[in-house]
């Protein structure tokens, strides 16, 4: 996260876990006539998965936040408010975060080269104090913490049952079978919003 997001972020998770939720992190886009802030929030683990977040929960989340960001005001100018479910590509925003989803794939850019690469895609192995290690084609990549931009978990298509069908081989040609929609998030609805109005993103189908 960047700096302005850590600081949002600090500041909007106690009120979140008070709706009983956890804030996952914060995304802060600037932008030319408005900025976006994106709120990630999950419920908290010890309750999953029996229960999900819903629209509720992001509607809850969004009419709090916003009137501690009108009280605070810690975004100068326009913005608009976005609070979503994690998805199933989940973003991680700390070294609990990739410690929970060890031994899972993500793919995390990064703030500096290392060894040649800005862009890595890997399974988490280990969290070694401040550094993350990956492994990346094969080999052992350890990456500082403070040297992630971002970083998302990769989905498991094929454990979630979503895997792609294969062509079907036979006479003539082959033409591979797409699922409509199979795995794919529902595109999030945007609408023109008032400056310094925001509000609370339907969460993404999964």
């Amino acid at each position: 996260m960047s700096d302005k997001a850590i600081q949002i972020a600090n500041l909007l998770a106690p009120t979140v876990q008070a709706l009983g939720l956890e804030l996952l992190g914060a995304e802060y886009l600037p932008a030319p006539g408005g900025a976006t802030l994106r709120l990630y929030i999950d419920v908290p683990e010890n309750e999953q998965p029996e229960r999900m977040v819903g629209i509720d929960d992001c509607e809850a989340v969004s009419r709090e936040v916003s009137a501690q960001l009108d009280v605070e005001d810690p975004i100068s100018g326009n913005y608009t408010l976005e609070v979503s479910s994690p998805g199933i590509d989940r973003p991680l925003f700390t070294l609990d975060q990739l410690a929970r989803y060890q031994g899972q794939v993500a793919k995390v850019a990064l703030k500096l080269p290392q060894e040649g690469r800005r862009r890595l895609q890997g399974e988490i192995t280990r969290i070694d104090g401040d550094r993350v290690a990956f492994t990346v084609d094969g080999a052992e990549l350890i990456v500082a913490f403070d040297n992630i931009d971002k970083a998302r978990l990769v989905p498991d298509w094929a454990a979630l049952g979503l895997a792609p069908e294969k062509p079907k081989s036979g006479g003539g040609k082959q033409a591979a079978s797409k699922k409509s929609g199979a795995g794919k998030p529902a595109p999030k609805k945007t609408g023109k919003k008032k400056p310094n109005q925001p509000a609370a993103a339907k969460p993404r189908a999964e």
